[in-house]
């Protein structure tokens, strides 16, 4: 007998949203993968070997493409962001784009150059103010910021707690009866911690803003702490949510547990590398449909009330405006979940690629057709090296429990290709000793103390070797803007020199030849 269709579709919805079912024996999640080798005519490929290599080299290759896009995006931040290069008279003189044409893109450059002299201004004004505080003054400032940054602390810990208590409700009603048996009803506990998580990104935010402006902090300032408390706001998620099921699948590190004793974690978890990744599986489904519901049941009604409704409380409302910070910081986010599950879901950076690529041209529609330019910038001097060190983070967050897994955790012995073993790391000995005599020593010796002390010796030599000749350039930096400084004021007094020459020679002609005489020939030389 065929399914009736209404069970299809859940059947499908229930394959593609939790990753359940058939999903799970597919090469999508790491519990599918073999502990054998595959025997070829010259030589055996090594499948628990390549997909740990494999897992190294993707992640030896991602950072070092960030370290040199980090490092390149901040040697640009310092110059542009230098106060002696970048000061009124460049912005006003030499920043105008003669390119452009059209006229929705002059306001929008003209905007945005208003809007850079007002932080510059802004900022001045701000800097003199602070100066002329008196001591009483300023004690009342720090203490109304210390008491909001309490206030942001508390916001933080209640999200974090939200968290990890859906993540722990989640691992404990999937396995509930009446849950399992109502698709809908398990849809919404298999993506509850994925539901805290977005909500307390997305509400959080909103207050992060409303807070900056009443620490009375320049327009630079704010944006940027609000982006800071965002950003820790989204890896300190990610972090709480790989706690609390670390928390679930070791024991809570207990290993004499009676749940723990026999296999070295939980048995309610029989193969917990798949657990895991199905969990950022979801993480990155979730993310992409929060995207889709944003566009087309918020952002697309939002721009017909606006454009249609003449009523006051629409044309208040507004379009929405498009914040590329807060566009960019979800991207970091996305990626993040995809290198913490690309060990334990192998083809999620596949996903996450299609994802992208779908999110840039449903991001370009909204901010054609929907939005509107924010009216609060952010500079993109140092948005570029700053989201380049979020990413940076988000890669160093990724390591932490894909390396506790390779060398300390031990591996399901019921699925994946290191079942058998007690460390996932012990592959590589086991590789290395079939080698030939001379190749298994060589790598011996690549991996012992004798090869890595001097290594380590060596590289710390170079890098302070490095950092003095920094210093040493960093001096001669400062001397050459003082220099340049100096020849700036060296110029102001020539330039007053001249105007008062000019003005005495003026003088003393009108003196010698009349005032009349000296008008007539200006305005009838000939």
């Amino acid at each position: 007998l065929c399914p009736a269709p209404r069970a299809s579709v859940l059947y499908i919805l229930g394959l593609f949203l939790l990753s359940q079912g058939y999903m799970e024996l597919t090469y999508l999640f790491y519990g599918f993968y073999k502990n054998t080798a595959v025997d070829l005519k010259d030589f055996s490929y090594n499948i628990p070997l390549a997909y740990l290599i494999t897992t190294l080299f993707y992640f030896l290759l991602s950072l070092l493409w960030t370290v040199v896009r980090s490092v390149n995006r901040f040697k640009q931040s310092l110059v542009s962001e230098d106060s002696s290069l970048s000061n009124y008279s460049h912005k006003v003189f030499t920043s105008w784009d003669f390119c452009i044409s059209e006229k929705q893109s002059v306001c929008l450059k003209q905007n945005n150059l208003c809007y850079e002299l007002k932080m510059d201004l802004e900022e001045e004004v701000l800097q003199r103010r602070q100066a002329a505080q008196t001591r009483l003054q300023r004690a009342g400032v720090y203490t109304v910021r210390a008491l909001l940054h309490l206030v942001v602390l508390a916001l933080l810990g209640a999200a974090f707690y939200g968290i990890y208590v859906a993540t722990v409700l989640s691992q404990a009603l999937s396995q509930n009866p009446v849950v399992s048996s109502n698709f809908f009803l398990g849809l919404l506990v298999q993506y509850l911690p994925s539901i805290v998580i977005t909500a307390a990104s997305t509400i959080l935010p909103v207050f992060f803003s409303i807070l900056s402006v009443l620490e009375k902090y320049s327009l630079t300032w704010q944006i940027k702490l609000t982006l800071i408390r965002c950003v820790f706001l989204r890896l300190a998620s990610l972090v709480i949510l790989l706690y609390s099921l670390w928390t679930q699948i070791t024991c809570n590190g207990q290993k004499d547990d009676p749940e723990c004793r026999t296999c070295g974690y939980s048995q309610k978890y029989p193969c917990w590398e798949t657990r895991l990744g199905q969990e950022m599986y979801k993480l990155a489904i979730f993310d992409f449909l929060t995207v889709l519901v944003m566009i087309f049941l918020f952002d697309f009604p939002r721009k017909m009330v606006v454009q249609f409704c003449s009523c006051k409380l629409a044309q208040l409302w507004g379009q929405q405006e498009f914040q590329v910070p807060s566009n960019v910081l979800d991207l970091i986010y996305g990626q993040t979940v995809c290198w913490i599950g690309t060990f334990y879901c192998p083809l999620l950076p596949l996903l996450n690629t299609v994802k992208f690529f779908i999110i840039f041209y449903l991001k370009k529609m909204t901010l054609l057709k929907n939005c509107c330019p924010a009216k609060r910038t952010f500079r993109a001097s140092s948005s570029n090296f700053f989201f380049l060190l979020v990413l940076l983070l988000g890669l160093a967050l990724s390591w932490v429990p894909i390396l506790y897994s390779i060398f300390t955790l031990t591996p399901s012995k019921a699925c994946g290709p290191f079942r058998g073993q007690s460390r996932i790391w012990d592959t590589i000995p086991n590789a290395v000793e079939p080698l030939p005599q001379v190749a298994r020593e060589f790598l011996y010796f690549i991996g012992s103390q004798a090869f890595m002390v001097p290594i380590f010796v060596v590289l710390c030599i170079l890098i302070s070797y490095l950092v003095a000749l920094a210093n040493s350039y960093g001096q001669l930096v400062k001397e050459l803007k003082t220099y340049v400084q100096m020849e700036g004021r060296d110029k102001h007094f020539l330039v007053k020199q001249i105007r008062e020459l000019s003005e005495a020679h003026e003088k003393r002609h009108r003196a010698e030849h009349g005032e009349g005489n000296f008008t007539h020939l200006i305005a009838n030389p000939f």
